[in-house]
C-alpha cells in the first residue's frame, strides 16, 4: 500500500513539473514558429463590445413580430439609406424595441431625484419612450436624405462622364462601369449605385430592370429622369449619346435655374436675421454714444436750469 501511494505521488509530482516545464520553459508554440517561420496566432481574437451589442439587438429584432406592410416600408427606407445587409431590418426592429425599453428607464432614473411634479416625471418618461421608439426610424430617414443629396451632387459629373464614354465608342454597360470606377473616390455613393447596376446586368438581369432598380434604390428625381431617358433611348433605338447630351444640357439649364431661384429668395430670407441680429448692434454702435452723452451732459444741464 505504501509502495502504491509513493508511486502515485511520484507520478503526480512528475506530471505536474512536466506540465509546468512545457508551459513556462519549453514553450513548444514558439519552437514551432521558429522552425516553420510562420507565426500562428491560436488565441481567439477579442470581440468588440459593439459587436456583442449588435448581436443582441439582432436577436431581439428576429424574435419580435412585424407586420408585412411595415416590413416593406422599412426595407425600402433601409435600402435608400444604404443599409442593405440581410440583418439590417432585424437590427432596426431590435433597436426600436431596445429604445422603447431603455430610454424610459434612463429617463426614470434621471428624473427620480429631481424636484419636479409627478405629472412632469410621467410626461418625461413617456416622451423618452416615444423618442426611443421613433429615433431609429428618424435616423434612417436622415441617412437616406443625406445619401440622396450626395447622389444629386455627383449626378452631373456622372452624366458628363457617361456622355464622354459613350461618344468615345463604349457601350452603355461599359460606360456605366467606367463611370463607377472613375467616381469611386470623388463620389463614392453614386459610384456604388452604378456598380450595383453593372453587377445586376452581369448576373443576367435586363438593362431596363437594372436601371429601374437604380431609380427605386435612390429615389432621386434627377436620376429617375436620367433612367427614363436611357430606357426610352434603348426601347426606340435612338442614339444614346445624343439622348445623354440633350439630357445633360437640360440638367445644366435646370441647375442654373435652381441657383437663380435660390439667389432670388436670399433677400427675403435675410430680412429677419438682419432685423433681429444686425440692426440692434448697429443701433448700439451708432446711437449708443449719443444717448450716453445726452444722459451725462444734456439732462444735468436741463435740471440745473
Amino acid at each position: 500500500m505504501e509502495i502504491l501511494f509513493s508511486s502515485a505521488l511520484f507520478l503526480l509530482v512528475v506530471l505536474g513539473f512536466t506540465a509546468m516545464g512545457m508551459k513556462f520553459w519549453v514553450r513548444p508554440k514558439e519552437a514551432m514558429d521558429r522552425v516553420t517561420g510562420v507565426v500562428v496566432n491560436r488565441d481567439k481574437p477579442p470581440v468588440h463590445p459593439s459587436l456583442i451589442f449588435r448581436e443582441l439587438i439582432e436577436k431581439l429584432g428576429s424574435a419580435l413580430p412585424a407586420s408585412p406592410k411595415d416590413v416593406n416600408v422599412m426595407e425600402r427606407r433601409l435600402i435608400r439609406a444604404g443599409f442593405r445587409s440581410a440583418n439590417a431590418l432585424k437590427i432596426l426592429i431590435g433597436a426600436r424595441a431596445a429604445g422603447l425599453v431603455a430610454f424610459p428607464l434612463l429617463a426614470a432614473l434621471a428624473v427620480s431625484g429631481a424636484a419636479i411634479e409627478y405629472n412632469h416625471k410621467v410626461i418625461a418618461v413617456l416622451a423618452a419612450g416615444v423618442l426611443g421608439f421613433l429615433g431609429p426610424n428618424e435616423y434612417v430617414k436622415q441617412v437616406s436624405k443625406r445619401r440622396q443629396k450626395q447622389v444629386s451632387k455627383g449626378l452631373p459629373n456622372a452624366l458628363d462622364l457617361l456622355v464622354v464614354c459613350v461618344e468615345s465608342g463604349l457601350g452603355l454597360d461599359q460606360a456605366v462601369l467606367q463611370v463607377a470606377k472613375e467616381l469611386e473616390h470623388a463620389f463614392p455613393v453614386i459610384s456604388q449605385e452604378f456598380g450595383l447596376v453593372n453587377l445586376e446586368m452581369k448576373a443576367g438581369k435586363r438593362r431596363v430592370d437594372a436601371l429601374r432598380n437604380l431609380a427605386d434604390r435612390t429615389s432621386v428625381n434627377d436620376l429617375k429622369k436620367l433612367v427614363n431617358v436611357l430606357i426610352q433611348a434603348d426601347r426606340f433605338g435612338t442614339g444614346i449619346a445624343q439622348s445623354l447630351r440633350g439630357h445633360s444640357e437640360y440638367m445644366r439649364v435646370q441647375t442654373r435655374q435652381v441657383a437663380e431661384e435660390k439667389a432670388a429668395k436670399l433677400g427675403v430670407k435675410l430680412v429677419f436675421p438682419i432685423f433681429f441680429c444686425i440692426l440692434p448692434s448697429l443701433f448700439v454702435i451708432t446711437v449708443g454714444p449719443v444717448a450716453m452723452r445726452i444722459v451725462r451732459e444734456l439732462i444735468p444741464m436741463m435740471n440745473s436750469i
